[in-house]
């Protein structure tokens, strides 16, 4: 695949998050997010255990035979999912969007986990470009939270 398409198929999944947590944000109203974020992983488990049942080849180890630090990253969906479905009715999609980028790359992990290959990744170096990519988006976020609060 290529860089490009690849890129592309990553800003679609962008896209399709925003709808998850606009979609899962008001069933979270609804019946509250625990629920919410339990009807979310369900689908998403039987739906997964399909695809790896039809479609996954064999693989050289099994989940069981991993390192288990890595089974946390599963931990650390929940915590993502019942935060969102409870933030976005609150501040909205795109502001609790733009805020989990932020905290993605502006509070540091994610450019602290590039620069020092930490858990595996390959090492990408901090420049100055990337830096002021994190300032852009805290900017970004102040505005998108000034102007939906002015909205409201």
């Amino acid at each position: 695949m290529s860089l490009v398409i690849l890129l592309a198929v990553v800003v679609l999944a962008g896209a399709v998050l925003s709808v998850q947590a606009a979609i899962n944000g008001r069933l979270g109203e609804t019946v509250g997010v625990l629920r919410s974020s339990l009807l979310t992983f369900v689908v998403g488990a039987v739906s997964t255990g399909l695809l790896i049942l039809f479609f996954e080849p064999a693989q050289a180890m099994s989940l069981l035979d991993v390192p288990k630090w890595q089974l946390t990253g599963a931990l650390f969906g929940v915590v993502y999912m019942m935060v969102m479905v409870g933030a976005v009715p609150v501040v909205g999609t795109a502001v609790a969007t733009v805020a989990v980028i932020v905290g993605q790359l502006g509070m540091g992990m994610g450019m602290l986990i590039d620069n020092f290959g930490w858990l595996g990744n390959p090492a990408i170096e901090l420049s100055g470009s990337r830096i002021l990519a994190m300032v852009c988006l805290g900017v970004a976020l102040v505005f998108m939270y000034r102007s939906s609060r002015q909205a409201g």
